[in-house]
């Protein structure tokens, strides 16, 4: 068997002598691939014409095993590995350097074999013959420890790996040691190298022994046909290699000749006439996607629709679609009328909608008597909840940014009462044109929304309470901080500090109004328990002296840096104005007292700071002191004086907040803020909120 009427017959020089445990030809067993008559095996390789097993075929005389062989235009050729062995004192046991010499039919692949040496102290070289001249090339490989490798690298660290360049057709191995691997030989005493197929090998640390045991590793090689190019080989048509009419001819990517394949659709043997035959693709599941009916073509398929269908006819495409009739027409036709009047009813229904929501945003506008202002929603980033700085129990506060880089606080209050409105407004005109020190000022509001959004000035210090429960905070109010504070304001529950520790009333009459839920009232009584006038209790009037009580707490929680109501404490002392007055009773002051008040504090001040505390909590309301008899004490006790008023150079701004009746405007201790400007008996309820 062989090339009877092609010019290159007995050039080829390699023969098949061993058999490889399976065959990886790339042609289905139902093609013939090689002549009638002829071997087409050897063991289990294929051998797919033009090679053969006679003498005249394509591959003989050589004792190189060839272990594959592809029409594609390759084969897998097992080389022999080179070696060189030492003793302990650097003898040299043994040496192997291989080597192999290929047709001009042949050459080495240079994309899938790479030269890799093995050893801590060695060096590798290779060279030969390419089909344009010589070539040489190589790589070292040391270590001084075997833990000094690392797995399935060769980066020269006992492995190397280097490219080849192409059209190789003779290989020559070398191989050489340094110190004759004296210094390593307890791990490693013998070097190694091969030109392999670089899949078929990865290098791991037990190389360095493992590979004495190894013979050969599979190369791969490259071949053509003849020595022409594909359009001189088609001007001889008896000596042109591509027999099969469905077959093509091409040029390798390494070495020179031709190559002959299958065309599209089609497999077998381009070599021999006839033997490039069609393949079925509608029996191929990743072919066949048709979702009627696969029609195979040569080399192809088309999808196909039956009889009253039409359309692309693929799985994922068109696919097949019946044909519409008159009553299929008729149907879509009223079906999408029926969709337009949907979407114009849909379209009416939205517009009516956005509409009136225009038109009740304008009557909140109207009603709420404001302005629109749109640079409140900017400032806070659209209400985002990370602005939060506090929540009441009429809304919600943020913290805001103005385009002139001043910092406030933005209360967005809930739906109110509509009936409060005339008295909210003119409480927000009277708000606005207050500038006092001790007052939280309101910058500005914005009316046009449904719950109007307020503006303040913003205190960054925090509430009374925060420094007063808190030990870490509480140390930085001394006693005569806490004295001026407690001339300073008369509020039971929002006391803010800023950050000179100036004290400053937040509960504003603008936050009072009455939530539609009346179902909140609860929850806003329950916060400030320990607060309220024992009366108010009972009979749920409030009166000028209920004011007077709430500020004995206040007075009496900056005496103690207690809470006001603590379950942690004996039933009879879980409110603080019982657990002051019963201390008080026994003579034992100093001993509920916190501990900077004991440390600063003047015992004379603090001792008339607790009388007067004491004064402000008789149940009795009649009993209690007026707020301009507790403002001047305690103005005595900052001015040396008992009677403050009749002083010059004292504080006027303090003396007018307290003696007009600053106490009773800051009744409301809800978190978002308020004042009043009447009295509190004249209050129908209180906004009670959580902390100062």
């Amino acid at each position: 068997m062989g090339f009877p009427q092609i010019q290159f017959i007995n050039l080829a020089i390699l023969v098949i002598i061993a058999s490889s445990k399976s065959s990886l030809s790339t042609t289905p067993p139902n093609f013939p691939i090689a002549k009638p008559n002829c071997t087409d095996h050897c063991g289990n390789t294929s051998i797919p014409y033009p090679f053969g097993t006679t003498e005249d075929s394509f591959l003989w005389n050589s004792s190189i095993e060839i272990a594959d062989i592809k029409l594609d235009g390759q084969l897998r050729a097992l080389q022999f590995i080179g070696r060189d062995c030492y003793s302990r004192n650097g003898t040299r046991l043994s040496y192997d350097d291989p080597w192999i010499y290929l047709s001009r039919f042949f050459t080495v692949n240079n994309i899938a074999n790479k030269f890799t040496i093995i050893g801590c102290d060695t060096c590798g070289y290779i060279s030969g013959m390419r089909l344009n001249g010589r070539y040489s090339t190589g790589c070292i490989a040391t270590c001084k420890a075997n833990d000094d490798v690392a797995q399935g690298s060769c980066t020269g660290l006992g492995c190397c790996q280097t490219p080849i360049p192409k059209e190789i057709w003779a290989v020559e191995l070398e191989l050489g040691s340094f110190k004759n691997h004296t210094s390593i030989w307890s791990f490693n005493n013998c070097s190694y190298a091969f030109l392999a197929d670089e899949s078929a090998f990865t290098f791991s640390r037990e190389n360095l022994t493992n590979l004495r045991n190894v013979e050969k590793l599979p190369m791969v090689v490259d071949w053509a046909i003849g020595n022409g190019t594909c359009e001189e080989a088609q001007m001889n048509a008896s000596n042109y290699a591509c027999k099969s009419n469905n077959s093509k001819c091409y040029k390798p990517k390494n070495g020179y000749g031709y190559r002959c394949a299958c065309l599209g659709g089609c497999e077998g043997n381009p070599y021999l006439t006839d033997a490039c035959q069609d393949v079925d693709e509608c029996e191929d599941p990743r072919l066949n996607i048709c979702e009627k009916r696969c029609v195979n073509t040569m080399g192809g398929l088309y999808y196909a629709c039956p009889k009253g269908y039409h359309g692309d006819g693929r799985k994922g495409g068109q696919g097949c679609i019946r044909d519409e009739s008159i009553a299929f027409k008729l149907a879509a036709g009223i079906s999408l009328g029926i969709i337009v009047l949907l979407l114009i009813a849909c379209w009416l229904h939205l517009e009516l909608k956005r509409r009136r929501q225009a038109k009740i945003r304008k009557m909140f506008f109207l009603q709420n008597g404001g302005m629109l202002e749109f640079e409140l929603q900017k400032a806070t980033n659209n209400f985002d909840n990370n602005m939060i700085i506090a929540k009441g129990g009429f809304g919600v506060v943020y913290k805001g940014f103005l385009p002139d880089n001043r910092i406030v606080a933005i209360k967005k209050s809930k739906e109110v009462d509509p009936g409060q409105i005339e008295q909210f407004i003119n409480e927000v005109i009277i708000l606005s044109q207050i500038n006092h020190r001790n007052v939280v000022k309101l910058l500005g509001c914005c009316l046009e929304t449904q719950a109007p959004l307020l503006m303040y000035e913003l205190t960054n210090k925090g509430t009374l309470f925060e420094h007063i429960d808190n030990k870490a905070k509480a140390g930085f109010l001394s006693w005569e901080t806490r004295l001026k504070i407690t001339t300073k304001t008369a509020n039971s529950a929002n006391i803010l500090l800023d950050h000179t520790l100036t004290a400053k009333v937040s509960n504003f009459g603008a936050s009072r109004l009455v939530p539609l839920d009346q179902a909140q009232l609860s929850t806003l009584v329950h916060g400030t328990l320990g607060y309220l006038d024992p009366k108010y209790m009972l009979t749920n009037q409030l009166t000028e002296k209920s004011d007077v009580y709430s500020f004995g707490v206040v007075l009496v929680e900056l005496l103690t840096g207690k809470k006001v109501l603590s379950f942690d404490r004996p039933k009879e002392e879980r409110g603080l104005a019982n657990l002051f007055l019963s201390v008080m009773k026994e003579d034992l002051l100093f001993e509920i007292l916190e501990e900077n008040v004991m440390r600063e504090g003047n015992k004379k001040e603090v001792m008339k700071v607790a009388m007067v505390a004491k004064s402000c909590l008789h149940v009795k309301g009649d009993e209690r002191p007026c707020m301009k008899e507790v403002a001047m004490e305690l103005e005595g006790l900052i001015f040396g004086e008992k009677h403050p008023w009749d002083q010059t150079g004292h504080n006027e701004e303090v003396k007018e907040f307290l003696l007009e009746g600053g106490f009773s405007r800051a009744i409301n201790v809800d978190n978002s803020t308020s004042i009043g400007f009447d009295s509190a008996k004249d209050h129908g309820m209180l906004s009670m909120g959580g902390g100062r």
